[in-house]
């Protein structure tokens, strides 16, 4: 890890490391906000005591967060373009991060100060896109180019639909419970179980309600550290690359193996355009370019396919250790990889193209991309416990508000159970899609959910606080942001 400091310049070196703190500030926030909202349930209906809850789902997000993969981790980072992903320098990319992150954790701060569960995923994808519009405006790209639109696109329809599904499975699992079980004591309300501990009930839920209680909360800690965890990770990344770029634009620990299979990835596109010539030819210009030679000013263009993928090849020639290259080779073929992945995408878009070749499209780009997505480990450690640690100080304002500012009553275990399975089940599945979601809006559009379908009713004032932060954190955040990175980019870039 700290070899990455050698060489580097004195101001370099200390905005590289204020850069991973931002990051990691903003992973600690994360754990106030929706790391909370994992142990949010389990504690309020006290199947387990609060601190053994956000140790264990500390313990679990970790777990998540090793095992998770870096899926959602470049899905975030995706949404740049791709043209300011492969020609962002030092100075640019010091602004762009910290414009992006101070905006993300000013809005988080404040959200978490007044106990409204915002979603920190709306607040980065917010702060990014601004970043990225912003970026467009200062360098005279269309602002059609400044985002990665249809990534943007998906992100945004997961995030949309996660707690509109959650709401409605919560709400129709709660009413089946109820039709299933209608007399059991797990749908008593909190006033309702202390009456009755007054006379001879039992303090805590009955064992299966409290294990399904304590299983869903440990695996929501899991799929939320594989998700949300995943943020942080793709944040540090863009950190690296875009103050170090010469040391993380590939993975230098890639094998022979590793180099080879990139290399006959991008044979093997190369031969998948020429079997589809015939719908590909005009959109990639197959067969005019050959011979051609690259530009001096390198830019992604569908129709420079072919002179990139020999370059590519030849640039690879050979190769069998990254860390042998210089500095600038491994730049440009990180620019290489990256746009033959941004056509590979475009391209896998087109009508035209059979769905069996969109497939073999899809894991060709996989191929494509493995020396170039990728995390160290020691950037998955740090956000790990930087989210860990902010779930066991900032959790009690979130569980306070999802446990009783919800419904007009407070949650019953009923209630609990419903809501952590099915903000399980939204997030693991999000995760199989490398799509990120907002742990926040899952969970408590689920309570609400609940609330509704067992006639409980829900506060007004605080669900008119959470639908207002989170139809305003997107634009306020994008604001931020890209106020930010336009003062910056006057200033120092």
């Amino acid at each position: 890890m700290f070899d990455l400091f050698s060489g580097l310049d004195a101001w370099v070196a200390i905005s590289l490391v204020l850069a991973l703190l931002f990051v990691l500030t903003f992973e600690f926030i994360n754990g106030f906000h929706d790391t909370a909202n994992a142990v949010a349930t389990v504690i309020y209906t006290k199947a387990m005591p609060p601190h053994m809850a956000v140790v264990l789902s500390g313990c679990f997000n970790f777990l998540g967060v090793l095992l998770g993969g870096v899926g959602v981790a470049y899905a975030i980072v995706h949404l740049l373009p791709v043209e300011l992903l492969i020609n962002v320098d030092t100075g640019r990319g010091l602004v762009m991060v910290f414009a992006l992150l101070s905006a993300a954790i000013a809005w988080n701060l404040g959200t978490w100060y007044f106990g409204i569960p915002a979603s920190s995923s709306h607040t980065l994808i917010g702060s990014i896109l601004g970043v990225g519009l912003t970026n467009a405006l200062l360098t005279d790209i269309p602002l059609g180019e400044g985002v990665n639109w249809q990534k943007a696109v998906d992100i945004a329809l997961s995030l949309v639909f996660s707690p509109l599904a959650g709401f409605a499975v919560a709400a129709l699992m709660l009413l089946a419970l109820r039709w299933w079980m209608p007399r059991s004591k797990m749908h008593e309300t909190p006033s309702e179980r202390r009456a009755r501990r007054e006379g001879r009930g039992k303090k805590r839920p009955r064992f299966w309600n409290r294990l399904v209680l304590v299983v869903s909360a440990m695996g929501m800690s899991f799929v939320h550290g594989s998700n949300d965890g995943q943020k942080g990770i793709g944040l540090i990344m863009l950190v690296l690359i875009g103050i170090v770029p010469t040391k993380f634009v590939l993975d230098l620990n890639s094998t022979t193996y590793q180099i080879e299979r990139t290399r006959d990835a991008a044979l093997y596109l190369n031969q998948f355009y020429q079997r589809n010539h015939a719908p590909l030819r005009d959109y990639l210009a197959l067969g005019k370019n050959n011979g051609t030679e690259l530009p001096k000013h390198f830019r992604c263009d569908p129709q420079l396919t072919e002179p990139t993928i020999a370059t590519l090849l030849g640039a690879l020639e050979g190769v069998t250790d990254y860390k042998a290259m210089d500095a600038e080779r491994r730049i440009q073929i990180r620019r290489y990889l990256l746009c033959l992945d941004d056509t590979a995408k475009k391209v896998g878009r087109l009508e035209n193209l059979p769905a069996r070749e969109q497939a073999d499209l899809n894991k060709l780009r996989k191929d494509l991309t493995a020396t170039t997505e990728y995390a160290p480990f020691w950037v998955i450690l740090a956000v790990a416990l930087a989210l860990g640690l902010g779930t066991m100080i900032g959790w009690k304002r979130v569980v306070l508000t999802v446990g009783e500012k919800i419904g007009r009553q407070g949650m019953t275990y009923a209630q609990g159970m419903c809501a952590q399975v099915t903000a399980v089940s939204a997030i693991g599945l999000a995760n199989v899609f490398s799509l990120p979601v907002s742990t926040t809006h899952v969970l408590s559009s689920g309570v609400a959910g609940t609330m509704v379908a067992n006639r409980s009713g829900l506060q007004s004032d605080t669900v008119r606080h959470i639908l207002t932060a989170w139809v305003l954190t997107l634009p306020a955040s994008m604001a931020l942001s890209a106020s930010i990175f336009w003062l910056g980019t006057l200033l120092f870039a």
